[in-house]
């Protein structure tokens, strides 16, 4: 079984647990959310698609802002069947494709304002194809924001009360993540890895954001979880880049 495979039986399993965790306006756990950093702007009558849609709560957003099209993708068959029934009752024009990021499912070509993708962007087994893919829906000026786990975060173990760097952070490559319940494949990139194959695709890096924020309700959330307090104090979770399409 080759790692798409492997990581749509994984979703399709864990889709009923992560239902509504985590999107916008959040971008990651314990991170700085939309209502502070307002890297979208105005979406009022915008054509907006989400790579890895997953429940399509992110999409209720923008359809709560008024958006004027709302697409998405996801790989797994049971994400894309709760986004349709979560998304059912829109006003707005909704299509929702259960399609891997690496594959175009029959997507437009210049024609989306926004994509982003929200705690996704590490399931892509390709990264250069899908930020082609991503570059060929967008309009000339349009944006691209992502966020994911920040890649030191999963090389910092706690081990007796110390924060410990116990893999290298220049190692890239496909990984199965231990936090994951099941086989799950993810892929390890350096920052620079992103932003060199960002630039390749013809975008404008307009902002990158690795700060952390937690309240007491983010520090309960994540308690004894894979994102911890303890941890985000030394390492951020999640960064999040805001670029534009040149």
């Amino acid at each position: 079984m080759n790692a798409l495979s492997k990581n749509k039986q994984s979703w399709d399993e864990a889709a009923e647990r992560f239902f509504g965790r985590n999107p916008l306006p959040e971008y990651g756990p314990m991170a700085p959310n939309e209502e502070e950093l307002k890297l979208l702007g105005e979406v009022k009558s915008l054509k907006v698609l989400d790579i890895g849609c997953g429940s399509g709560h992110s999409l209720q957003y923008m359809k709560e802002r008024e958006a004027a099209e709302l697409w998405g993708l996801d790989l797994s068959k049971k994400q894309i069947e709760l986004a349709t029934t979560l998304l059912e009752n829109s006003s707005q024009p909704v299509r929702l494709f259960e399609s891997p990021m690496e594959v175009n499912p029959g997507l437009p070509f210049d024609y989306f304002d926004i994509v982003y993708s929200i705690f996704a962007i590490g399931w892509t087994t390709n990264l250069e194809k899908t930020l082609a893919n991503i570059s060929s829906y967008l309009k000339k000026g349009g944006i691209f924001i992502f966020s994911w786990e920040h890649p030191l975060y999963n090389r910092v173990r706690p081990k007796n009360g110390v924060l410990t760097l116990d893999k290298s952070y220049h190692i890239e490559g496909s990984y199965d993540h231990e936090a994951w319940s099941s086989m799950a494949i993810m892929q390890q990139f350096r920052v620079s890895t992103y932003v060199n194959a960002l630039v390749d695709q013809g975008f404008q890096i307009e902002r990158m954001i690795e700060d952390a924020r937690w309240s007491e309700e983010d520090v309960e959330r994540h308690a004894n979880r894979w994102y911890t307090y303890e941890k985000a104090k030394a390492i951020p979770t999640t960064f999040i880049m805001k670029c534009r399409k040149v």
